[in-house]
């Protein structure tokens, strides 16, 4: 297989991290198609032809732009459609990236630290410092939209563990809205794919139409919307999840929250 086709198939884990670490579908597909434009132009940055390198050698480029574009000013992301909300600064921003590749994407520390340039102990410092940063002051209440009922189950335990309380745990579209209806979530984890053929999809831009909540969807074909052909979730979690996961972006997601809504203070 040649480099070219180890990239493209490691795109949809990189569009991921990139909206979890921008908060925004359009700001995240946009760092990721500036990387890809940084590729074209210089083919030999990778150099590996070996799956899980390339997809570091990948990662390291897009840790270059990322980093590059948030320090020397927004100009280019302006141009790119990128929203001046994504462009965040209010969490130190190695820290958080850092947490990302750990408890997200699953990369090992010695990984972590040759994409961001670091060493080994400064990735550690650096992922605790984010979980003590993103854990802050961001408790809410839960809604969960799940059919399968061990799953749900696991979803309301790991939920309560970080301090979250859920609202309720609904099986069908139909249930969530009548949940929320009497109750308003701080934050939904949703299902795609429900077993009565309804969508936590379609339950969810439901709720949209009458209130602003940040959403976690949950699925076991996270390929099928990581495309960046479309509008897509910006927080995304594969079947089967991993407790780690699970808990790295819903305080990511949290934290987005938090700081628009520290913004619209400011500028009240």
């Amino acid at each position: 297989m040649s480099t070219a086709d180890l990239v493209v198939q490691q795109l949809p884990y990189l569009r991921r991290y990139a909206r979890a670490l921008t908060g925004n579908q359009t700001a995240g597909d946009a760092y990721v198609a500036a990387t890809l434009e940084a590729l074209v132009n210089e083919p030999r940055i990778i150099h590996e032809n070996d799956t899980a390198q390339v997809k570091v050698e990948l990662f390291q480029v897009f840790t270059r732009i990322w980093n590059s574009l948030a320090v020397n000013g927004h100009s280019e992301l302006a141009e790119r459609g990128i929203p001046a909300e994504a462009r965040i600064a209010q969490i130190t921003p190695l820290p958080r990236q850092a947490f990302l590749l750990s408890c997200l994407e699953g990369f090992m520390e010695q990984d972590i630290a040759t994409i961001l340039a670091l060493s080994k102990q400064e990735v550690r410092q650096l992922v605790d410092e984010a979980g003590r940063e993103l854990a802050a002051d961001m408790a809410t209440e839960i809604l969960i939209i799940e059919d399968e009922s061990v799953i749900a189950m696991d979803l309301e335990h790991l939920v309560e563990s970080l301090g979250h309380s859920v609202i309720g745990v609904a099986r069908t579209r139909t249930e969530a809205l009548k949940i929320v209806d009497q109750k308003r979530p701080g934050l939904i984890l949703a299902d795609i794919q429900l077993a009565d053929g309804s969508s936590g999809l379609d339950a969810v831009n439901d709720m949209l139409k009458t209130f602003s909540v940040p959403v976690i969807f949950i699925t076991a074909y996270p390929e099928r919307f990581l495309t960046g052909e479309r509008p897509e979730p910006a927080f995304l979690i594969a079947k089967p999840f991993q407790p780690v996961n699970v808990s790295a972006v819903i305080s990511q997601a949290l934290f987005f929250q938090q700081a628009a809504r520290q913004k619209k203070s400011a500028t009240a």
